[in-house]
């Protein structure tokens, strides 16, 4: 069974565009995989169309071969756009093995721990700062303080055990805005400093939402990358008596990160940025996160699994980064029921309602946890008639 070609599609998601990519064999088996042009990566489906040229021919089963040839092919520019356009194809060939076998792709992780997989909301709240945004996920937008409580009571009420936020704030008017200068997306960037007042704002945003939550929901806090070292090191001191279940930080400093764990009593994750091996092992070497994110569509199942497994070496669990469409969430649960170290797995809820129609499989989440869904591969086809009838807004395709 060899390689033969492959298709590109984009589909329009209200805010950002998904991209799928569609694996052929020469006998017509297809696999499919979930891939991110949208944010940042540029170019990305001229890269796989490219790289699937190099690789066309070679033994679809082989995907172990097939990634290191890709990786050596381009190991003069590791990481990037390359080795997310590796993840895709070796995503689709997964799937296309687990068709051929018969077996979901859990099982050639090495088989399910567990058949249910525990969730948190991510980005609560922070897409609903927007009007135009809200409207599309069919919710009222965030005005005030008491909607951030309401929200924490809606994901309480949902049977979620977790929630994520970014850091949303509101001016001397009462105007709400989300803290991001480190995306060039807000005042205060490039130099990222950290501004006079927003510890006081980050206190009043979490206890709202934690106020409407309830005890029972842990609460997440995602800095991304928008503070230098020192911002970093004042924000989680100023923020560490308030019993998050993590803070979450970007930072390319391997020792500087390890530094701000080291002050604080609240959990670091971190890494969702990185790839491959050769980047997550200073991070490990230096303690510097209690929790390894790790991107599936950015690294691969497969390659996701082999850094897992260099994180439970130094004793630390894994949390996939996952705030795409359902294939990338379907990927990611398969990658989670087949890793023994594993800590929680990251969902979006608010989003557009066409999401669901992108797949046909949607996440069954009960009590807090997302079903593994039956059939072989990833368990789930590409609808392209939906995907059709949303074209992409945001990513050339010319």
């Amino acid at each position: 069974m060899r390689i033969r070609n492959c298709d590109i599609l984009h589909c329009n998601a209200g805010w950002r565009d998904f991209s799928f990519l569609k694996l052929t064999t020469d006998d017509g088996l297809t696999g499919i995989a979930e891939y991110n042009e949208c944010y940042g990566s540029v170019g990305l489906s001229a890269v796989i169309r490219r790289l699937v040229g190099r690789i066309a021919g070679m033994d679809a089963m082989r995907h172990e071969l097939v990634h290191q040839r890709l990786y050596a092919m381009t190991r003069q520019a590791p990481g990037g756009v390359n080795q997310q356009a590796i993840a895709a194809i070796e995503n689709a060939l997964l799937d296309i093995k687990g068709r051929a076998l018969g077996v979901p792709v859990h099982d050639l992780l090495g088989g399910a721990i567990r058949n249910e997989i525990p969730v948190y909301w991510s980005h609560c709240g922070t897409y609903l700062i927007r009007p135009d945004i809200a409207e599309l996920c069919g919710q009222e937008p965030i005005r005030s303080r008491d909607d951030l409580e309401n929200l924490g009571r809606r994901v309480s009420e949902a049977g979620f055990t977790g929630l994520k936020t970014n850091m949303i704030t509101f001016d001397e008017t009462g105007q709400v805005g989300r803290h991001a200068p480190g995306f060039a997306a807000a005042p205060g960037w490039p130099d990222l400093n950290l501004p006079q007042g927003l510890i006081g704002q980050l206190r009043d945003q979490l206890g709202a939402m934690a106020q409407g939550a309830g005890p029972d929901v842990g609460i997440r806090l995602d800095l991304n990358f928008n503070f230098r070292p020192e911002g970093y090191r004042e924000v989680t001191h100023g923020l560490d008596d308030l019993g998050l279940s993590w803070i979450e930080i970007d930072l390319y400093d391997a020792q500087a990160l390890a530094d701000i764990r080291r002050r604080i009593h609240t959990p670091i994750a971190s890494c969702e940025s990185l790839f491959g091996l050769r980047e997550f092992r200073p991070f490990f070497e230096a303690s510097s996160m209690d929790v390894a994110i790790i991107d599936i569509p950015w690294n691969g199942a497969w390659l996701g699994m082999k850094i897992a497994a260099m994180a439970e070496a130094y004793e630390v669990n894994c949390a996939p980064h996952n705030f795409y469409g359902h294939l990338s969430t379907l990927m990611s649960a398969h990658f989670c029921a087949a890793l023994p170290n594993f800590r929680v797995m990251e969902i979006d809820i608010d989003d557009v309602p066409w999401k669901d129609e992108i797949i046909t499989w949607r996440p069954d989440i009960q009590k807090g946890c997302v079903q593994l869904p039956p059939g072989p591969g990833w368990g789930a086809e590409l609808n392209e008639e939906i995907i059709a009838a949303h074209p992409p807004k945001f990513i050339d395709t010319n």
